[in-house]
Protein backbone atom coordinates (compact mmCIF):
# COMPACT_ATOMS: atom_id res chain seq x y z
CA UNK A 1 0.00 0.00 0.00
CA UNK A 2 1.69 3.35 -1.27
CA UNK A 3 1.69 6.07 1.74
CA UNK A 4 1.42 9.68 1.22
CA UNK A 5 2.59 12.88 3.21
CA UNK A 6 0.47 16.11 2.38
CA UNK A 7 1.30 19.31 2.38
CA UNK A 8 -1.29 22.45 2.95
CA UNK A 9 -0.59 26.02 1.75
CA UNK A 10 -2.09 29.22 1.33
CA UNK A 11 -3.25 29.53 -1.61
CA UNK A 12 -2.47 33.37 -3.47
CA UNK A 13 -4.63 36.20 -3.18
CA UNK A 14 -3.26 38.15 -5.60
CA UNK A 15 -1.19 37.75 -9.02
CA UNK A 16 2.09 39.40 -8.90
CA UNK A 17 2.82 41.44 -11.70
CA UNK A 18 4.60 40.26 -15.01
CA UNK A 19 5.56 41.68 -18.15
CA UNK A 20 2.97 41.35 -21.01
CA UNK A 21 0.15 40.52 -18.76
CA UNK A 22 -2.15 43.58 -18.04
CA UNK A 23 -5.17 41.68 -16.81
CA UNK A 24 -5.89 40.78 -13.13
CA UNK A 25 -7.29 37.48 -13.95
CA UNK A 26 -3.72 37.04 -16.08
CA UNK A 27 -1.52 38.10 -13.26
CA UNK A 28 -3.13 35.74 -10.76
CA UNK A 29 -3.52 32.54 -13.08
CA UNK A 30 0.70 33.04 -13.92
CA UNK A 31 1.39 33.27 -10.43
CA UNK A 32 -0.95 29.99 -9.31
CA UNK A 33 0.75 28.55 -12.51
CA UNK A 34 4.43 29.40 -11.01
CA UNK A 35 3.51 28.25 -7.17
CA UNK A 36 2.24 24.76 -8.57
CA UNK A 37 5.20 24.38 -10.71
CA UNK A 38 7.77 25.06 -7.77
CA UNK A 39 6.02 22.29 -5.87
CA UNK A 40 5.98 19.89 -8.38
CA UNK A 41 9.79 20.41 -8.76
CA UNK A 42 10.17 19.55 -5.44
CA UNK A 43 8.09 16.06 -5.66
CA UNK A 44 4.39 17.57 -4.78
CA UNK A 45 1.36 16.31 -6.87
CA UNK A 46 -1.22 19.06 -6.87
CA UNK A 47 -4.84 17.27 -5.43
CA UNK A 48 -7.27 19.80 -4.64
CA UNK A 49 -8.29 23.78 -4.13
CA UNK A 50 -10.00 24.10 -0.44
CA UNK A 51 -11.87 27.17 0.93
CA UNK A 52 -12.15 26.04 5.00
CA UNK A 53 -13.47 27.84 7.88
CA UNK A 54 -10.58 29.66 10.15
CA UNK A 55 -11.78 30.74 13.90
CA UNK A 56 -9.94 34.02 14.57
CA UNK A 57 -10.26 36.04 17.58
CA UNK A 58 -12.11 39.80 17.23
CA UNK A 59 -10.99 41.77 20.44
CA UNK A 60 -10.58 40.63 23.99
CA UNK A 61 -13.90 38.48 24.37
CA UNK A 62 -15.26 37.61 20.64
CA UNK A 63 -14.06 35.63 17.75
CA UNK A 64 -15.28 35.32 14.46
CA UNK A 65 -14.70 32.64 11.36
CA UNK A 66 -12.72 33.37 8.35
CA UNK A 67 -12.95 31.24 5.38
CA UNK A 68 -9.23 30.89 4.32
CA UNK A 69 -8.50 28.86 0.62
CA UNK A 70 -5.93 26.32 0.82
CA UNK A 71 -3.90 24.17 -1.97
CA UNK A 72 -3.37 20.53 -0.65
CA UNK A 73 -0.17 18.61 -2.07
CA UNK A 74 0.59 14.65 -1.94
CA UNK A 75 4.03 12.97 -2.56
CA UNK A 76 4.62 9.26 -2.33
CA UNK A 77 6.61 8.38 0.64
CA UNK A 78 9.27 5.76 0.70
CA UNK A 79 8.52 2.43 3.56
CA UNK A 80 12.10 3.46 4.98
CA UNK A 81 11.21 7.28 5.83
CA UNK A 82 8.13 6.09 7.16
CA UNK A 83 10.17 3.68 9.76
CA UNK A 84 12.93 6.18 10.27
CA UNK A 85 10.19 9.27 11.22
CA UNK A 86 8.56 6.66 14.12
CA UNK A 87 12.01 6.18 15.87
CA UNK A 88 13.15 10.09 15.47
CA UNK A 89 9.36 11.07 16.65
CA UNK A 90 7.33 8.73 18.66
CA UNK A 91 4.79 11.52 18.96
CA UNK A 92 3.39 10.62 15.74
CA UNK A 93 3.96 14.00 14.26
CA UNK A 94 2.70 13.61 10.44
CA UNK A 95 5.49 15.92 8.67
CA UNK A 96 8.08 13.31 7.70
CA UNK A 97 11.51 15.35 8.47
CA UNK A 98 15.18 14.47 7.12
CA UNK A 99 17.08 12.92 4.56
CA UNK A 100 17.69 9.26 3.63
CA UNK A 101 21.56 8.70 5.13
CA UNK A 102 24.14 7.16 3.30
CA UNK A 103 24.12 4.15 4.86
CA UNK A 104 20.29 3.57 3.42
CA UNK A 105 21.68 2.96 0.09
CA UNK A 106 24.37 0.25 1.53
CA UNK A 107 21.42 -1.70 3.16
CA UNK A 108 19.93 -1.84 -0.33
CA UNK A 109 22.34 -3.25 -2.24
CA UNK A 110 24.03 -5.08 0.99
CA UNK A 111 23.33 -8.78 1.07
CA UNK A 112 24.07 -9.13 4.74
CA UNK A 113 21.43 -8.37 6.77
CA UNK A 114 22.04 -6.15 9.71
CA UNK A 115 23.50 -7.66 12.73
CA UNK A 116 22.25 -6.42 16.11
CA UNK A 117 24.89 -3.61 16.95
CA UNK A 118 23.58 -2.24 14.00
CA UNK A 119 20.94 -0.95 15.65
CA UNK A 120 20.00 2.72 15.46
CA UNK A 121 16.61 3.15 17.20
CA UNK A 122 17.28 5.93 20.11
CA UNK A 123 17.00 5.13 23.54
CA UNK A 124 14.05 7.35 25.64
CA UNK A 125 14.79 10.80 25.67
Amino acid sequence: MQTYEYKVIPAPSKGRKAPGLKKPEDRFSRTLEELMNEMAVEGWEYQRADVLPSEERQGLTSSHTVYRSVLVFRRGVIGEEIKENALENPTGDPEIKGEKSDSYDEELTSDNPKSEGDDTTKSGD
